[in-house]
């Protein structure tokens, strides 16, 4: 099963690629290697939620915020792909080796010490979207603020098939 009937299967399309906020683009590949800028919990251009995560945002909330980040990384992925002249859409993700590292940011209230479990959300957005490619080596980080004081930043690394 490609990519495409993954995400339909999950309910979910690819969005459009989330516009950055300052200087710099989505992705970049480089090789055979694509690597995302970090992407926020866009929806239709809008930040869905703000604040620390064990604060103004509960985890469980968190963790669907860092799955739409992931959607985000993937959108951009498969632009980089379709921009080459390759698939469009979501048929563009087929292209994915590997995903090689997640790295997650978690805007992290002093006392939240469950980032690994945020990311996951990340994780296995990854996982259920492309299966075995999905599968990857990750970091999970809290830091104190992140951009647009979104609550979750996930960037990834991918390798495209030939």
């Amino acid at each position: 099963m490609g990519a495409a009937a993954r995400l339909a299967e999950l309910g979910l399309e690819l969005p459009q690629v989330a516009l950055p906020v300052a200087a710099y683009v989505p992705a970049v590949r480089t090789g055979a290697y694509v690597h995302t800028s970090g992407q926020l919990p866009f929806v239709d251009g809008a930040l869905v939620a703000t604040g620390k995560v064990g604060a103004e945002v509960s985890p469980d909330d968190a963790v669907g915020y860092a799955r739409t980040a992931a959607l985000n990384a993937l959108a951009a992925v498969a632009a980089v792909v379709e921009a080459e002249g390759g698939p469009s859409g979501a048929d563009a993700l087929d292209r994915i080796a590997r995903v090689v590292k997640v790295v997650g940011f978690v805007a992290s209230d002093p006392a939240f010490t469950g980032q690994p479990a945020v990311i996951n959300g990340a994780s296995l957005l990854l996982r259920d979207v492309l299966g075995d490619a999905g599968v990857h080596a990750r970091s999970a980080v809290g830091v104190a603020v992140l951009p647009l004081d979104s609550p979750v930043e996930v960037e990834i690394v991918v390798e495209l098939t030939a």
